[in-house]
């Protein structure tokens, strides 16, 4: 079974573009994945259609009401049988990761709710209890564009994607440690040439280098995945002395 997104949002039409080329498009067009997009304003009530409000307490901008996310969530969730993941997309949320990225990709369905303006009403996040997201310690005009990004990293992780079962194992991320480098032709250009062992033919040299590779240049530029990566292995270490 494909997995379903649903994407809530008041800007429906910025998610063409994205979901229309490239990984995403192709993962739809081989049935892996379906995209389905709902506008809040489809469930306003009055005649300006209103969505957000001023804050109580004041304060500067527009605030996201809690009937219209709860009851455009209750109208999407009731469309599908699969079970929902809510995520609501926040700079307040956990970051995006590529081990959460391949968790959520597991799942059958992911609503997720896109916000704009100041924010929500905290009642969204108390009574609907969904998976704070964020993509990162800076503010966006809104949820669609961190969206959009969660969008890309899961689809092209769901198996069968990108055309090949390893297309993904050696991406930056995978496996705690960033990409090895990749060269193509000329073999040399400006006086750069590229390196031996990728034209020697010896895979399993080629792998070690590349793995070399990617532990050289995670120490260097990620010090901090590389302290994680070095901790879980040193845990795993631990764990297998521990059974025996």
């Amino acid at each position: 079974m494909s997995l379903r997104i649903d994407i809530l949002t008041l800007f429906p039409e910025m998610f063409s573009a994205i979901l229309g080329t490239s990984i995403p498009k192709r993962a739809a067009e081989k049935g892996l994945v379906e995209y389905h997009l709902t506008n809040f304003r489809s469930f306003a009530t009055d005649r300006h259609l209103s969505v957000d409000d001023k804050p109580f307490g004041g304060g500067p901008g527009m605030v996201m009401m809690a009937p219209i996310v709860f009851d455009t969530v209750a109208h999407v969730e009731q469309l599908d049988t699969r079970p929902a993941t809510r995520i609501l997309l926040t700079p307040q949320g956990r970051v995006l990761d590529q081990p959460l990225v391949e968790t959520l990709a597991k799942k059958p369905r992911l609503v997720l709710i896109t916000g704009h303006y100041e924010g929500f009403d905290e009642r969204i996040i108390d009574g609907l209890a969904p998976l704070e997201v964020s993509i990162g310690d800076y503010v966006l005009s809104g949820g669609e564009l961190a969206a959009m990004v969660l969008i890309d990293a899961v689809v092209r992780v769901l198996p069968g994607v990108l055309g090949a079962e390893e297309g993904a194992s050696d991406e930056s991320f995978t496996g705690g440690l960033l990409e090895y480098p990749q060269y193509t032709r000329p073999r040399q250009y400006q006086a750069m040439d590229v390196p031996d062992i990728l034209l020697s033919g010896n895979h399993a040299a080629i792998a070690k280098w590349r793995m070399e590779q990617r532990c050289e240049r995670t120490k260097k530029r990620r010090p901090d995945l590389w302290q994680s990566y070095e901790s879980g292995k040193n845990k795993a270490r631990g764990d297998d002395a521990a059974g025996g």
